[in-house]
């Protein structure tokens, strides 16, 4: 069982540590991408990006759990997956500037999807590394 303090210094986010929400939204990226490919029916492979994104942030984050004593390099991996999420999304940037946005749908609204939760995700990630090595700090 856990000790009041290691539950008290475990960073959260929307009340679960930040290794299983990686887990939630590697798995969100995962079923947006199969589920937006089929409902626009597209055959492209760019529209499974989100996807093929989720794949590893589930994977690496999930190690983290497993291999508690590996979790640091894990989440800096998963955070590196999210951070090209956002990049990825900032693609509709693009688009908007050359008047184009959003006459392909699903593709920028999935750039928007990227873009917005990847930069949410990405700053959840670095706001718990800043946490746990003020943690780390306080506990030397």
């Amino acid at each position: 069982m856990e000790s009041n303090e290691t539950i008290i210094q475990e960073f959260k986010v929307l009340g679960i540590p930040i290794e299983k929400f990686s887990i939630y939204y590697g798995l969100f990226l995962i079923i947006w991408g199969i589920v937006i490919s089929f409902i626009s029916g597209s055959d492209s492979f760019t529209s499974y990006i989100p996807a093929f994104i989720g794949i590893p942030i589930l994977i690496f984050a999930y190690l983290s759990v497993k291999f508690e004593n590996r979790k640091k390099l894990f989440m800096h991996i998963v955070v590196l997956f999210g951070l090209i999420a956002f990049l990825g999304g900032l693609d509709l940037i693009r688009t908007i500037i050359s008047g184009y946005a959003f006459e392909n749908f699903w593709a920028d609204l999935s750039k928007t999807m990227l873009a917005i939760t990847g930069f949410y995700f990405t700053l959840q990630c670095v706001k718990s590394f800043i946490h746990a090595r003020k943690m780390r700090e306080q506990s030397n």
